[in-house]
């Protein structure tokens, strides 16, 4: 029987036993021990792909969240190890004859980046559009899309505890300088948040930032607590730790000066947000999952769970409406369902959006009212994100209704538009306007806004 143990914090905490977090990466694949029964072209297959995409997995993912007697198929195997078909069939081929014959590092390396640079890594103008500036000098590690949020990317959470293989932000976790945003300058933060008083929430995000331990967080988040920060209202926090390595809130020794820190933003007045990435049920299925939920909940911040719909993983409506209730069981407020990204493996992953808002009609439809606060199919495009809310019939024409749920015009928010449509198109810039018109209603404007960061 687990004993009871209380910490300071006055949140009571079930005993259990501390982990050693143990990670591998694609240096590492000949040590898992789970896969060496796989077959050989399977694990050579892994061992291609893992060198153009990141590759990180832990021992509690692979040993509590996988069910191996369904791999192929597990959607957290799918979630976590690499497959084949992440990569186009000429990009594979050639990294894969690389590998064959012998090529050294340097070689597969250079192969790489060419590849990666195929991949779109940078989507919808995250780096020419969305960094801000103080003083004439861009601020790297901030991004400023939407007016009332502003994005802080700390160098010390520019990894997680493992990697999602349809990451849209892969290209921060593949060793390229040029690919990352990060910083380290607290102060330039917060000077930036000072004179930006039209900003009401800060967005810590990665990576992850619970990768960091407890008092580099601290040094970011506690000084919002000054009166000149009055405005930030609300503190989110993006994390995947909840899945990956929920020890983080519970055992790791730091994990009681984590919750304190919660309680006391909290405890001064900001709403504490932990942006929590969930992609399938199976991650909360562990104890230890839900006594770090429990935890969380404890110190008065509130979870929100987003993820993207994905093939392979959770591309069907049983799969979300269990999520869904599970978490709504569980005190989680469902957020976001996503469109996968077009960067990265987007062709493996990548769900048509007629098909994606049908499962998540069919989703809503076996949930409560409760679980009904998901927004989606939702795709964080260039523009802002953009909302399938139906497909109808209007005068003799099928079409997709759409909405920007958030746009770099905010007079652009919850107004309405009809795209044609589509059998195929999985991303807004493949989607053309409805009835006779020519563009898009924001189209002009968004292209003024992109020659104005050119």
């Amino acid at each position: 029987m687990n004993s009871i143990v209380t910490f300071p914090n006055r949140i009571p905490v079930t005993d259990f036993e501390e982990r050693r977090f143990k990670v591998y990466t694609d240096r590492q694949l000949d040590k898992i021990e789970a896969i060496q029964t796989l077959p050989e072209d399977t694990l050579f297959e892994m061992k291609v792909v893992a060198s153009v995409l990141p590759f990180r997995v832990n021992e509690y993912v692979i040993n509590e969240l996988i069910n191996w007697d369904k791999v192929p198929d597990d959607p957290i195997y799918q979630l976590v190890f690499p497959q084949r078909g992440m990569l186009k069939d000429e990009h594979f081929e050639r990294m894969a004859r690389l590998h064959r014959e012998g090529a050294d590092k340097q070689t597969i390396q250079a192969a790489a980046r060419e590849i990666r640079e195929a991949l779109n890594p940078h989507p919808a103008g995250q780096m020419a559009m969305n960094i801000p500036e103080l003083d004439g000098e861009k601020l790297n590690g901030l991004q400023h899309k939407y007016r009332e949020t502003v994005l802080f990317f700390p160098a010390q959470g520019q990894t997680c505890h493992s990697y999602c293989t349809f990451c849209f932000r892969w290209a921060q976790f593949v060793g390229d300088k040029e690919l990352k945003m990060a910083s380290t300058e607290a102060e330039k933060l917060h000077r930036y948040l000072r004179e930006h008083t039209e900003v009401t929430d800060l967005l810590v995000t990665g990576g992850d930032p619970m990768v960091m331990k407890t008092h580099n967080l601290v040094q970011y988040l506690e000084p919002l607590l000054a009166p000149e920060y009055d405005h930030i209202q609300t503190i989110r926090i993006g994390t995947k730790a909840l899945t990956f390595w929920p020890y983080r809130f519970v055992t790791d020794n730091d994990a009681d000066e984590l919750i304190e820190l919660l309680t006391r933003l909290v405890d001064a007045g900001k709403h504490v947000a932990i942006m929590a990435h969930y992609n399938h049920w199976q991650e909360m299925s562990t104890d230890i999952a839900e006594e770090a939920i429990r935890r969380i909940r404890a110190t008065g911040a509130e979870i929100r769970a987003q993820g993207p719909l994905i093939r392979h993983v959770n591309d069907h409506p049983e799969a979300w409406a269990r999520l869904w209730k599970k978490q709504v069981q569980l005190g989680i407020i469902p957020y976001y369902m996503f469109v996968e990204r077009d960067t990265g493996a987007k062709n493996y992953f990548e769900v048509p959006l007629a098909r994606a808002y049908e499962i998540y009609r069919e989703a809503m439809k076996q949930v409560s009212g409760l679980g009904r606060t998901a927004r989606g199919p939702s795709m964080s495009a260039g523009p802002g994100k953009v909302e399938v809310q139906g497909i109808t019939e209007i005068h003799g024409e099928k079409v997709f209704v759409l909405r920007f749920l958030q746009g770099r015009n905010p007079d652009w928010v919850q107004r309405p538009f009809f795209a044609k449509y589509s059998e195929t198109a999985t991303w807004l810039h493949e989607l053309e306007p409805a009835f006779g018109e020519d563009k898009f209603f924001f189209e002009d404007e968004y292209e003024q806004m992109r020659k104005g960061n050119g």
